[in-house]
C-alpha cells in the first residue's frame, strides 16, 4: 500500500481526463463525432499495449468471450457518440459534470439487470442525485441565459449528456458480467478496438480534413485517454478503491479550468449546485456499495468522463 503514490496517480489521471475532454470540445467544434470517436480509441491502443507488453502481460488480451465484449462495446460506442457530441454543444465542465450521473443510473440498471437488492439508503442517494441532474439540467432551459439557436443547442447537448450516462452505466453493468472471466487488460483492448471501429464506420458519411491543431487534438485525445486510465488502473494497486475513487471528481476542477482557458466558458452557479448534489449522491451510492461488498469496477475503461 501506498496512499500517497494512489493519490497522485488518480489526481494526474483527472488532469489527463478533463483535458481530454477539452480537446474533444476543441476539435468536435469542426470534426464529426465519428471521426473523433476513431481516433480516441485507435489513438488510445498503442499507449495501452506498451504498458501490458512491458508489463508481459500480452497474454491477457485473449478471451473467451468475445460476445460479451461486444455487447459491452455497443454500449460503449453508445456512450462515447453520446458524450461527445454533448461536448461539441456544451461547456465542459457541464458535460463532465452530468457524466458522473452515471453510477446513480447504474443503481436502477443493477437492480433490472443484475437483480441486486438495492435497500432504502442506495435509493435515497439516487433520488437526491437525480434532483442534482434536475437543477444542473435548468440553465439549459431557461431562455434568460440563452437566446434562439443556441439554446435549443444547449438543450439537445444537455440531452445528449443524459444519455451518454445511461449508456455507460449499460457498459458498468456489462462490465460487472465480465469482470468474473475477462481480464483488466482484455476489456480495456476490446473497448478500444470495438469503438475504432466503429468510428472507422462513419467514414463514408463524411470527415474532415483536419489541419495540423485538430489533427494534434484528435491523437491527443486517444493518448491522454489510453494513459489517463492506465494511471487510473495503477491508483487502485496501492490504495484501496474506497479511498481512491472521491479524488477522481477532482475532473470537475480540471474541467472548469480547461474550459475557461481554452473557451472562456463561465458556468453559471445552478450548474456548480447541482454538480456538487450529483457527486454527494455518487459519493455516498459509492462508499454504500463498499460496505455491503459490491465490486464495481473503476479499474477499467470506459465507464466515465468523456470516456
Amino acid at each position: 500500500m501506498n496512499y500517497l503514490k494512489a493519490i497522485v496517480l488518480t489526481l494526474i489521471s483527472s488532469v489527463m481526463f478533463a483535458a481530454m475532454s477539452a480537446l474533444v470540445r476543441y476539435a468536435g467544434e469542426t470534426v464529426p463525432v465519428g471521426q473523433v470517436v476513431f481516433f480516441r480509441a485507435a489513438c488510445a491502443i498503442p499507449p495501452v499495449l506498451l504498458v501490458y507488453a512491458l508489463r508481459g502481460e500480452l497474454l491477457a488480451l485473449r478471451t473467451k468471450r468475445p460476445l460479451g465484449h461486444l455487447g459491452r462495446g455497443m454500449f460503449s460506442i453508445g456512450g462515447m457518440f453520446l458524450n461527445f457530441a454533448a461536448l461539441a454543444r456544451l461547456p465542459v465542465v457541464d458535460a463532465t459534470a452530468f457524466s458522473f450521473s452515471s453510477p446513480l443510473v447504474t443503481v436502477v440498471f443493477s437492480v433490472i439487470f443484475l437483480k441486486e437488492r438495492v435497500r432504502l439508503y442506495r435509493w435515497s442517494a439516487v433520488i437526491v442525485g437525480f434532483v442534482g441532474v434536475v437543477v444542473m439540467l435548468w440553465p439549459h432551459l431557461d431562455p434568460k441565459h440563452y437566446a434562439g439557436v443556441a439554446l435549443g443547442a444547449s438543450a439537445l447537448g444537455a440531452l445528449f449528456a443524459i444519455l451518454a450516462a445511461v449508456f455507460n452505466s449499460g457498459s458498468i453493468i456489462q462490465t460487472r458480467r465480465l469482470t468474473g472471466s475477462e481480464t483488466t487488460p482484455a476489456i480495456v483492448f476490446y473497448f478500444s478496438l470495438i469503438c475504432a471501429l466503429a468510428g472507422l464506420a462513419t467514414w463514408p458519411l463524411g470527415w474532415h480534413s483536419p489541419d495540423m491543431m485538430q489533427l494534434a487534438a484528435l491523437i491527443g485525445t486517444g493518448i491522454l485517454g489510453g494513459l489517463a486510465h492506465i494511471l487510473l488502473t495503477e491508483s487502485y494497486r496501492y490504495a484501496p478503491a474506497s479511498l481512491v475513487a472521491p479524488f477522481g471528481y477532482s475532473t470537475m476542477l480540471w474541467a472548469f479550468v480547461f474550459g475557461y482557458v481554452m473557451f472562456g466558458e463561465i458556468p453559471v452557479p445552478l450548474v456548480f449546485v447541482g454538480a456538487a448534489i450529483i457527486a454527494g449522491a455518487g459519493l455516498f451510492v459509492f462508499f454504500r456499495e463498499r460496505q455491503l461488498g459490491l465490486r464495481r469496477p473503476h479499474e477499467v475503461e470506459g465507464q466515465g468522463g468523456a470516456g
